[in-house]
């Protein structure tokens, strides 16, 4: 997701600004891969971590304990017994209650409030990715502006991947014009849209990749599919980016997004953009997009790609993992430092 590349890369930036030993990663027994870090410290934990909520409020405490740190949670996360720097980059569960339908969903929904809680009321700084969700943020829980600081994701990360083609032979129909979409398969990111669009425009072809999450799925792909819909289900970042260097635009119809990466990605890869008017999308993406009511399909997607847009080199130098990193950096120093 969004939220684990932002974490992933400006994690590894920090190791090349942080001093020896200043940071450290803890890893459990579990973990899938231990990184190779300069100057971050591996802290190895020698048992497996079997439950998240656990681990967050009790086990991962005691160890900040032990070492005097205070930590820094990248994904919508804090620990009540051990407050410090935490990410918020949205407050999805809080807006949108109507989205979480099935028992497993609510529950999910009021876990994640909780941590919400947590965080706003608990941390000693949050920080967030947008203007948009930092607003969304002290308005809903009524906490000082000051309390948090915006620090913008990016799209970074794509300049270094390579296209694989392979996936144009895998889906022969997309020898033919199509459109793109990316995204977990949750309701937020707003399938129905693409769908009900393509059933008024058979002439039209739309591709989308994605995943359901776990704790939270949508529904739109459990009816009837309309034929110049492809789902192609999860694509690795090569054959992402093919798609994105060769469909006739990306289109991201989210109704709630608090950066939205996806199409930053798809821009640096010399695709057009099409995205909501909605959440933070207009703040990231100013006048290098074409926007779409995401709640409304009665329009034709050849004229409004016809419509001019801003060229996307402002946007794209505008975001970057190590301004990111340097300003995750700046936190760390300032409560390091007390």
């Amino acid at each position: 997701t969004g939220i684990e590349r932002f974490a992933l890369e400006v994690t590894r930036r920090l190791d090349t600004l942080s001093k020896k030993n200043e940071i450290g990663i803890i890893i459990a027994k579990n973990a899938k891969t231990v990184p190779d870090f300069q100057n971050i410290k591996v802290i190895p934990y020698q048992k497996n971590i079997r439950s998240f909520p656990v681990w967050q409020q009790f086990i991962f405490p005691g160890i900040l304990w032990k070492y005097g740190a205070i930590p820094l949670h990248f994904g919508n996360t804090g620990s009540l017994f051990a407050p410090g720097i935490s990410f918020l980059h949205d407050i999805y569960c809080e807006l949108f209650p109507e989205d979480f339908r099935t028992p497993r969903e609510k529950i999910q929904r009021l876990y994640n409030m909780i941590l919400y809680r947590i965080v706003a009321y608990g941390a000693k700084r949050i920080a967030t990715v947008s203007n948009y969700s930092k607003n969304q943020i002290t308005g809903r829980y009524h906490i000082k502006p000051e309390r948090v600081s915006v620090i913008y994701s990016s799209w970074n990360h794509f300049s270094a991947i390579k296209a694989d083609y392979s996936v144009l032979d895998e889906a022969p129909a997309l020898t033919r014009p199509f459109y793109f979409s990316l995204g977990s398969l949750s309701r937020r990111k707003n399938i129905k849209w693409i769908i009900d669009y393509a059933v008024k425009h058979p002439e039209d072809l739309f591709a989308l990749s994605g995943v359901s999450l776990k704790t939270l799925t949508t529904d739109e792909l459990s009816g009837e599919i309309p034929p110049n819909v492809l789902f192609l289900g999860y694509l690795d970042d090569g054959k992402v980016k093919a798609l994105m260097e060769k469909c006739r635009a990306f289109i991201l119809p989210s109704y709630y997004e608090g950066f939205g990466l996806t199409p930053l990605e798809a821009l640096s890869a010399g695709a057009p953009v099409i995205v909501a008017n909605a959440a933070s999308l207009p703040e990231i993406y100013g006048g290098a997009a074409h926007y779409i009511d995401p709640f409304d399909t009665n329009i034709n997607l050849e004229k409004l790609l016809a419509e001019p847009v801003e060229k996307p080199d402002n946007i794209l130098a505008k975001y970057s993992y190590d301004t990111a990193a340097r300003e995750v950096y700046a936190l760390i120093r300032e409560y390091t430092h007390q």
